[in-house]
């Protein structure tokens, strides 16, 4: 590469712009001291080559006032491109209104150098080389992100700010590139808000065809990684050649690869004029039809806007495709500037939103160089030493030069914040345009329809995101929604978005080629065809799948065992099979790496033990409570009338007399209550309290026992020592499952079982051998198994039965990879089956009703313990400790206000005295006047009350009888 520019160098003074040129300078420069040979120097001269040797001394430098007249700054795009067209208008229209306005630079004029890349890196990068030997502070531009990405490197050490308002490449906003500014949106956002848009409909996979540079591969590794935290991923991608020499035949084969893959949802990330090329060809292969989901990056709004309308065949070939294109919220400044677009063009040519962002970011510099100003900047360049040592080599790269302030006007530019034509310009930590959002548009008829806006903040909605800002983030999946699509094929029917491979191949299909239980699956003899309950669903639920489904069933197994279903499940992540249907149980460790179908059949993990029938006996009547509740009833009975005894013993004749008299009543008492046939009548309030809450207790226990002693004498009780899969952890013997089985995983892993105790077991007849020989025989305690096996092996085992409960929740559901499509469509299926009993009626073909009954009620009950009325004992005993308190405290305040022979009240001579005074005063019976006469002089003095009240409403009548009275004394 050769520069043809020689180191001129140029240095504004004054005001006027007149430029001084030092001689003597350019000769130190040269290292050719002449001078010296010509004799005589002006005294003027001299001084001026002081200053300038001084200067030299620490690298050449050229100082600019704090305020020159003029600042130039250069601009670089494709000229002749649909965003180099509107973007070359666009900037020179601001910079007219940035000089215009006199409250930006303030008498500093801003010039503008305009330069043509022609769709070139090449020349992009060389005229972006002839800027850095000028005196250029800023550059906006490079359009393209390849050409933007080498040109950094370029002003990373000249410290030249580059802002980009087209070039949208993610990685550009690294800290490798720290003198690059976005001023439109990154890539990265319109990544997410297409992965958005996936989500949203529901599919799971896309294709994805880009251009094949920088700009077109980090942006699909920023896709990828959007659709990833979606639980979505881009099932196939396919790069174009970047140059201008790709074909028609080039797109043809790899449209015809991209047609014979499963998705059905493309993303089209290059430039509009491959872009164009792909959807006519996509058009010819019929890829624009039913069933084909396109979704175009905003290249495709750049042309739409500043293009529109197109040619009609044109149109016609992108029908039903939805692009983006950066949202610029609306605003009278903004309408205004329209109207002044169409006036300069003619309605010629239309503006894009690059366009916009081209106009922003003029004023963002204008706006940055006066702050920069402000700060006492000085716009000065100096040479790079580093570049001293090439200068000889033709190439005259010594004529580039660093600006020395470049940090502070970066540091500007990046702290700037203000409105523009596209909204709030600020960069956030990231370097990033704050408030990132997209229109999301729908291509039909002659035109496009906005169906709604993506934005970081609030996602998809229908509102615009300016309005949504001073509200409350909402990310959830109810609040996203976009108006109504016209899909390719003119259908509002949201299209499905994947199809079967068009590549001839079957789906090959994995099948567990079973020994034993073969209702469930099994393989027809000398046939490659199966059979059975599982295999029924599958072919029922398929034949309601909307379209056809071509698929092949392949063994997995040696015909002498049960296979492992855990080895089977995983041949689908290898490739080997494209699904499983069978008997596979849907478990945690299978669902972490494949995708089931919705269960068709409940399952969970059951315990099956022999059991034998126990008949009641002399001591049934035993059997309805545990010892500990016996023992603790018993105790109550004599509590509580022990209690009741302390609490009418002073007052009731019935609970007085000898002490044997007393023990007999307190007895008697006690267990009369259990039938509500006591004699004695209660006279105290407290007595009658405690009885009041312990003939609840007798109801609910007599009540309790009636039932359970009952079921014991008339219902067939079946024992067994097993009972449940606690039973079998805490025991040490050995315990069977079935071949092949996740029982075995679970019992050992999960409960905790060893796994010296556990028996694979390959048929239902060794289930019965197993179960008949017992744990001393060389046979099993029990044997643990999903229920469906366990029912039908109990069909036809009479001897048997389910002890406890179910301990595991599951279900049996076909396999797929995951995200597979499939996966969701025969879930629909399954539950069509279901609901229109289909489901059932399969079941009932092959699981025959069991002749048995397994109903667990049968085995023998549980006894009634403790546990079920501490209860009921405790609010008796709070009853009876609150009675005897109560009556305690009766018995202190009579002991106190007593009085004894040889004391006054209160007063013991010792503290045995005290003891057997009190024990007196608690046996003593209560004198039964003393409560007539509280009565009497209660009566009393209620009946002078009246008498009193009466004299006083009839004073005449008291005065006649206080005559009477007289008269007859």
């Amino acid at each position: 590469m050769s520069i043809n520019s020689h180191s001129i160098l140029k240095r504004q003074v004054t005001n006027e712009e007149s430029l001084v040129t030092c001689p003597a300078f350019k000769s130190h420069r040269r290292k050719n001291y002449s001078w010296l040979r010509h004799g005589v120097l002006s005294w003027f001269g001299c001084w001026v080559f002081l200053i300038c040797l001084l200067l030299s001394t620490t690298g050449y430098s050229r100082n600019l006032t704090s305020r020159p007249a003029v600042v130039n700054i250069g601009a670089l795009f494709t000229f002749e491109s649909s965003i180099g067209r509107v973007a070359k208008i666009a900037i020179q229209e601001a910079v007219k209104d940035v000089n215009a306005n006199s409250s930006i630079l303030r008498g500093t004029k801003l010039n503008v150098d305009v330069r043509n890349s022609n769709c070139s890196g090449f020349l992009g990068m060389v005229e972006a080389l002839r800027f850095m030997e000028t005196d250029i502070v800023a550059i906006i531009g490079p359009q393209s992100s390849v050409v933007a990405r080498i040109i950094s490197h370029v002003a990373n050490q000249l410290q030249v700010p580059l802002l980009s308002f087209a070039a949208t490449d993610p990685s550009l906003n690294s800290l490798q590139f720290p003198f690059f500014v976005q001023t439109t949106q990154s890539d990265l956002h319109q990544m997410a808000a297409i992965s958005d848009v996936v989500d949203y409909y529901g599919w799971k996979q896309v294709t994805a065809i880009y251009i094949d540079d920088d700009y077109g591969r980090n942006g699909m590794s920023a896709l990828g990684d959007k659709l990833a935290e979606r639980r979505c991923r881009i099932s196939y991608k396919v790069g174009v050649p970047p140059d201008s020499g790709v074909n028609g035949t080039d797109i043809l084969d790899m449209l015809i690869k991209v047609a014979s893959m499963e998705s059905r949802v493309i993303v089209l990330h290059v430039n509009p004029d491959v872009g164009f090329e792909v959807f006519s060809v996509a058009n010819r292969l019929q890829m624009m039809g039913n069933g084909w989901v396109w979704i175009a990056t905003n290249w495709l709004s750049s042309v739409l806007d500043s293009a529109s309308p197109l040619p009609s065949e044109t149109m016609d070939s992108i029908q039903g495709v939805l692009f983006l294109r950066q949202h610029t919220p609306d605003s009278d400044r903004k309408r205004a500037f329209y109207s002044r677009w169409r006036k300069l063009t003619g309605g010629s040519l239309g503006l894009n939103s690059y366009g916009l962002y081209a106009y922003d970011s003029v004023w963002l510099i204008a706006h940055a160089i006066d702050a920069f100003f402000n700060q006492g900047g000085i716009i000065s360049f100096s040479n790079d030493s580093r570049l001293r040592s090439v200068k000889d080599s033709g190439l005259h790269l010594e004529a580039m030069s660093i600006f020395d302030d470049g940090k502070l006007l970066l540091n500007n530019i990046l702290q700037s914040d203000l409105v523009g034509l596209t909204g709030r310009i600020k960069f956030d930590t990231e370097r990033s345009l704050i408030l990132p959002a997209y229109d999301v548009n729908n291509v039909f008829g002659t035109g496009f329809k906005r169906i709604g806006y993506w934005s970081n903040y609030s996602g998809l909605t229908v509102v615009p995101p300016e309005m949504l800002y001073t509200k409350p983030p909402n990310r959830s999946s109810a609040n996203q929604e976009l108006y109504k699509v016209i899909w390719p094929g003119d259908t509002l029917f949201t299209p499905r978005g994947w199809a079967f491979a068009n590549n001839g191949k079957q789906l090959r299909i994995g099948v567990p080629l079973r020994v034993s239980f073969r209702e469930f699956v099994s393989q027809a003899r000398g046939t490659d065809t199966f059979k059975g309950f599982c295999i029924d669903v599958f072919t029922s639920a398929i034949t309601l799948l909307p379209y056809p489904v071509q698929y092949q069933f392949i063994p997995f197994g040696d015909g002498k065992n049960n296979p492992s279903y855990t080895e089977l499940v995983y041949k689908i992540t290898t490739g080997l099979f494209d699904a499983v249907v069978g008997d596979v149980a849907i478990v945690t460790n299978r669902t972490k790496i494949l995708d089931f179908t919705q269960p068709y059949v409940a399952s969970g993990l059951v315990v099956v033990a022999p059991f034998r029938k126990s008949n009641s006996g002399a001591w049934a009547f035993l059997g309805p409570f545990s010892a500990r509740l016996w023992i603790v009833t018993g105790c109550f009975f004599f509590v509580v009338g022990l209690v009741v005894w302390i609490l009418e013993h002073r007052i009731n004749d019935e609970f007085r007399g000898p002490p044997k008299r007393q023990i007999i009543t307190v007895i008697w008492f006690s267990l009369s209550t259990l039938f509500s046939t006591h004699r004695e009548n209660t006279m105290s309030t407290l007595a009658r309290f405690v009885l009041l809450i312990w003939l609840f207790v007798v109801l609910i226990i007599n009540s309790n026992y009636t039932a359970s002693l009952t079921s014991i004498l008339t219902v067939h009780q079946l024992s067994s020592h097993i009972k449940g899969i606690e039973s079998l952890k805490e025991s040490d013997e050995p315990v069977g499952y079935q071949v092949g089985s996740f029982a075995e995983y679970y019992l050992s892993e999960e409960v905790g079982i060893s796994k010296s105790r556990l028996v694979a077991l390959g048929s239902p007849e060794e289930y019965a051998k197993a179960l008949k020989l017992g744990p001393g025989k060389g046979g099993v305690a029990a044997i643990v198994d999903e229920r469906p096996y366990v029912e039908l092996f109990l069909a036809g085992q009479c001897t048997f039965r389910i002890v406890g409960r179910e301990f595991t929740k599951s279900g049996w559901g076909f396999a797929f990879p995951s995200d597979s499509p499939l996966a969701v469509d025969m879930s629909t299926a399954i539950l069509a089956l279901s609901e229109n009993g289909d489901l059932q009626r399969i079941h009932d073909k092959w699981l025959m009703q069991s002749t048995c009954s397994s109903d667990t009620s049968e085995l023998e009950a549980d006894k009634l313990y403790l546990r079920s009325f501490w209860g009921l004992f405790l609010l008796c005993g709070l009853a009876c400790f609150i009675s005897l308190v109560i009556h305690v405290l009766q018995i202190i305040r009579l002991f106190y206000a007593a009085p004894a022979e040889s004391a006054s009240p209160g007063q013991c001579p010792s503290r045995s005295g005290c003891i057997r005074r009190l024990l007196t005063l608690m046996d003593q019976k209560e004198d039964p006047t003393k409560n007539a006469s509280k009565r009497r002089k209660l009566e009393t003095s209620l009946s002078g009350k009246d008498q009193d009240g009466e004299s006083l409403r009839n004073p005449k009548r008291k005065e006649i009888e206080r005559t009477i009275g007289a008269t007859s004394t």
